[in-house]
């Protein structure tokens, strides 16, 4: 089959590479355009690019996916297949381009998580597993017709750095048991409708404001908050005004403070009040400053 793959970051990359060592046929590669980033503003390149340029593939870089130049180039290659992993949200005129249509990786085990963040989500609440699943794009977002699953398990001190590799893994797998299965006539697409249970949760694109800690909630609640942000973009509280980014912590026992104010020994524990116990900071990155070890940061920080 001829395949063009789409995607944009790491996620993606490990999908990509095992389709490669599997011996498919990839005859191009679609992903963002380059930008600016960092302090000096240089022109960064995505994780799907770099790697495409390596393994000499054609590379497209649209900014309008209904351009039609595009369209064009897009047609000229005569897929057979699209397959797409972290990517945009494609127009009709795309995923439906191919003859056998456009698979899609999902980080999560629909119709649960559908949206833009499964991985932070299933953590956040506070789930003890997740998966990934293939699915045949359609019109609306996140809702095609399942091919093929895969249950992951989230640990009980795992972060979304951590779930990230475990599925980017477990995602490359289910992809290509999903490439031989149609290669060999052997896919019996599920509407998600026949897998919807009572309650469906959904999985809507971090912002700022998410990311707030409310310290006067169940202390398993914020805990679950604080891991599944991490690393990136983080849970953070602020420390005498400044913004302080905390990325792992251990529960303790309550102690008699107001929820938010903390308890510190200056050396080698900083610990908050929860609602109903305590969460002892591990490591946590103080505005302005790099990520740091507790006991390093308070070696060098004066409490006011």
């Amino acid at each position: 089959m001829r395949i063009i793959f789409m995607g944009t970051p790491d996620f993606a990359v490990a999908s990509l590479a095992t389709l490669l060592q599997a011996g498919e046929e990839v005859v191009a590669v679609v992903t963002t355009p380059d930008k600016p980033a960092g302090r000096g503003q240089k022109m960064h390149e995505s994780a799907v690019k770099k790697y495409a340029v390596q393994q000499g593939l054609p590379v497209l870089q649209p900014e309008k996916l209904r351009n039609p130049e595009f369209i064009t180039a897009l047609q000229s290659y005569q897929a057979d297949l699209q397959i797409v992993v972290a990517f945009r949200m494609l127009p009709e005129v795309v995923w439906n381009m191919p003859s056998l249509g456009t698979i899609n990786v999902h980080a999560s085990l629909l119709p649960q998580y559908r949206g833009a963040a499964p991985i932070n989500h299933a953590i956040i609440h506070g789930e003890t597993y997740t998966g990934v699943t293939t699915f045949l794009l359609q019109h609306k977002i996140d809702t095609g017709n399942v091919l093929f699953s895969q249950q992951v398990e989230i640990g009980p001190q795992d972060t979304a750095g951590i779930l990230h590799d475990k599925l980017m893994v477990a995602g490359a797998e289910v992809l290509l048991k999903t490439i031989n299965a149609i290669k060999n006539n052997d896919v019996h697409p599920v509407p998600q409708a026949k897998l919807e249970t009572a309650e469906l949760r959904t999985a809507p694109k971090i912002f700022k404001e998410d990311c707030k800690i409310i310290w006067d909630k169940p202390t398993d609640q914020v805990y679950n908050q604080i891991r599944g942000l991490s690393p990136y973009p983080a849970a953070y509280t602020l420390l005498n005004e400044k913004v302080l980014k905390i990325f792992e912590t251990k529960k303790g026992l309550p102690f008699d403070k107001t929820p938010g104010a903390y308890v510190t020994d200056g050396k080698t524990f900083l610990s908050f009040a929860t609602q109903d116990g305590s969460l002892s900071v591990i490591s946590l990155q103080l505005e302005g400053k790099k990520r740091m070890q507790i006991d390093e940061f308070l070696r060098g920080y004066r409490f006011d």
